[in-house]
């Protein structure tokens, strides 16, 4: 049988648009939604800087691809159709729902350049003594004067006339944020808060910039910018340096993804834009007035926290608060960590121990993307100052992460650690980390391990949903000293017996470990699978899914972003998908397996997509404790049967009452038992 795939980018739209629906939840403060409406233009920017521009490179015949020009033509032109129609929805959204629920807390955002009687000498005086001296209107002439416009930036065109010839002229200005704030409040008027977008206050006023010219309209625009790093897999490691270097400084100079309008734009102006900077037809993008909208979530709230969702106090576990150090208590028996549920200082303090503890000798780490000024990297440094031996693996091919790598590895070297850099042709994703112990009297070593699904980041920790485990069975720390002797020494002559490990044994224990559902299944036993995780896109495991679920396998699947797996097919009867979209971003992915009532259980860093498997370093580590495998088994049946922020939502049993069923609220509630 012929098996069939969904196309990637618009599976990964559908997830986009699933967060777009998320402002239109009305039981959430008005802040979190305007954040979802941020979340949702901030990933379609990163998106046409990479998935886009990717696409625009194939159909250049810039990159070698699987695809070839005429399918990546076909998948943009589905994208621009997509995403036109969520742009409609993100401004139906913003003006019929956001915008009357910020008037109902007494806050107003003025969405012209027209503001009250009463603003306007207040609108003009800040435009004369904030703005005005921070901006250098350029007038355009397509063959004279060439300016090059910035991604991710916010300009106006202005359409002008001269007063004296009526002749037709045009200009463009940069909107200096790095200056100004993006919304100006303006004084309180009977009890209410104003706002008003700075570009609205710009063009307010632009009759005072263009002296002898008519003002005949004001339009915003923006560009979004190649920003992938093309990498020659055969490059050493001290050409990768040098190589990321040199790129990440041409980022901004990347070709152009797309060119976004404000619709009202005239056709002549537009037309003119286009030849003057060399915009092609189908880089255009028609928008709403107001451009750049992940910036909303710099609205300011002069309300109070009521507007927004409460974090939740991370939980504490008093086993490991009331030890003297925490591998006195993982020696005995592994610990569970759910992040942000559980406080990621547990994570800090395990470096702690062991930048202190007399009897550590060694700590080894990867690095793939930490916080700016990071207390994971300042514990490692201080570890280093302290005379332990430190190794940190740093992924200097990181996306977008490439200078904070460069510059906290150029920091731990000056310590004294030592740093080993990216392998060519392979990304590090795995997230581990390994203290070890100085060899007892009769000359053995004990090791203690940090095995997490998500990165070393204390500030990504509070928003990601992660798990981890620290352990010190040898089952595990065993693997692990072998995986760092792949990382120091490039050795691929290893074999790993518990740690799954890409390019290694992953996926062929994967298959197999499916292949045996399938056994149990024929056999007439029950047979499951559960996988959590953030994208499924590989054909060839997909085809395992579809040949399990074809045998009788039940098939759950939580699948955050991409899934280009098909259900509902007759191949894909067995399988059920949903994507959980909430206040913290699903970011852990785990596997389960029935085998016959044993239910053998993984966390990993991998997703099921072609980079993961086959093109990176990504480890999946068994929980081995019962206690543990228990709680995440547990986790997993509330998102399998969460009826509130899973779509499509869990069926409701009658006699539970439709019982409410929200998993992130409830697993907080969980592990708090």
């Amino acid at each position: 049988m012929q098996y069939s795939y969904f196309n990637r980018d618009v599976s990964w739209l559908a997830f986009n648009y699933r967060v777009l629906l998320e402002a239109e939840d009305v039981t959430l403060p008005v802040y979190e939604r305007i954040k979802f409406l941020s979340i949702h233009a901030s990933n379609l920017e990163e998106f046409y800087k990479i998935r886009v521009a990717e696409h625009r490179s194939v159909i250049l015949k810039k990159i070698h691809s699987e695809e070839n020009p005429a399918e990546a033509e076909q998948t943009l032109e589905q994208i621009k159709t997509e995403v036109t129609r969520q742009q409609k929805e993100f401004f139906r959204i913003f003006s019929t729902e956001i915008l009357p629920e910020l008037a109902r807390q007494n806050i107003i955002l003025y969405m012209d350049n027209r503001p009250r009687p009463e603003h306007r000498e207040f609108v003009k005086d800040y435009f004369t003594e904030e703005i005005f001296p921070y901006l250098q209107p350029v007038m355009l002439m397509k063959e004279d004067v060439k300016i090059f416009i910035r991604d991710n930036r916010l300009y106006q065109v202005v359409s002008l006339r001269k007063k004296e010839t009526n002749e037709k002229a045009y200009a463009i200005i940069k909107i200096p944020y790095a200056k100004i704030p993006r919304f100006i409040e303006l004084p309180n008027l009977d009890g209410k808060y104003y706002f008003m977008f700075a570009e609205d206050v710009i063009s307010a006023n632009l009759s005072a910039i263009f002296v002898g010219y008519i003002v005949e309209g004001s339009y915003n625009i923006k560009i979004s910018r190649d920003a992938d790093i093309y990498m020659d897999e055969a490059l050493s490691t001290n050409n990768i340096i040098e190589t990321v270097k040199k790129k990440v400084k041409k980022r901004k100079i990347g070709d152009l993804s797309r060119f976004v309008y404000d619709r009202r734009m005239p056709e002549d102006c537009l037309e003119y834009i286009c030849e003057t900077f060399n915009i092609l037809k189908e880089d255009l993008i028609p928008d709403n007035i107001h451009l750049n909208m992940e910036d909303l979530i710099k609205l300011p709230n002069p309300i109070g926290p009521e507007l927004k969702a409460q974090p939740m106090i991370p939980l504490r576990l008093p086993e490991l608060d009331q030890a003297q150090t925490i591998f006195s208590v993982i020696s005995k028996k592994d610990v569970f960590l759910h992040y942000p549920y559980h406080s990621f200082d547990y994570f800090i303090h395990f470096l702690m121990d062991a930048a202190t503890n007399p009897n550590v000798e060694e700590i080894k780490v990867t690095q793939y993307r930490v916080a700016t000024d990071s207390e994971v990297i300042n514990n490692l440094i201080n570890a280093a100052k302290k005379g332990k031996k430190v190794t940190v693996f740093v992924e200097l091919k990181a996306r977008f992460d490439e200078e904070n790598n460069l510059f906290t590895a150029g920091m731990m070297q000056e310590a004294g650690i030592k740093i080993i850099y990216s392998i060519p042709g392979l990304k590090v994703h795995a997230k581990v980390a390994l203290v070890t112990e100085k060899a007892n009297f009769r000359g053995q070593k004990k090791s203690y391990a940090y095995l997490s699904t998500g990165n070393f980041n204390e500030k990504t920790a509070q928003l990601y949903s992660d798990m981890a485990i620290m352990t010190s069975k040898k089952k595990l720390t065993k693997d692990l000293i072998q995986l760092f002797e792949v990382l120091e020494n490039r050795n691929k002559d290893i074999h790993f017996e518990h740690l799954l490990v890409t390019p290694f044994n992953m996926v062929p224990a994967l298959k197999e470990m499916i292949q045996r559902e399938i056994s149990f299944v024929q056999q007439g036993k029950k047979a499951h699978i559960i996988l959590k995780m953030n994208g499924l896109q590989d054909p060839a495991m997909i085809d395992e899914l579809y040949k399990a679920s074809e045998a009788g396998v039940q098939i759950d699947l939580i699948v955050r972003g991409i899934c280009c797996l098909i259900p509902n097919r007759p191949y894909s009867q067995n399988i059920r998908i949903i994507r959980i979209v909430d206040l913290l971003l699903e970011h852990s992915r785990v596997w389960y397996f029935y085998n016959n009532g044993k239910e053998d259980l993984y966390l990993t860093s991998a997703d099921w997509m072609k980079r993961n498997l086959y093109r990176r370093i990504e480890t999946a580590f068994p929980v081995l404790d019962k206690d543990s495998k228990q709680t995440i088994i547990e986790i997993l049946n509330l998102q399998l049967n969460d009826n509130v922020k899973a779509s499509p939502p869990a069926p409701t049993c009658e006699e539970e009452n439709k019982k409410e069923i929200r998993s992130q609220r409830d697993t907080y509630k969980l592990l708090a038992k």
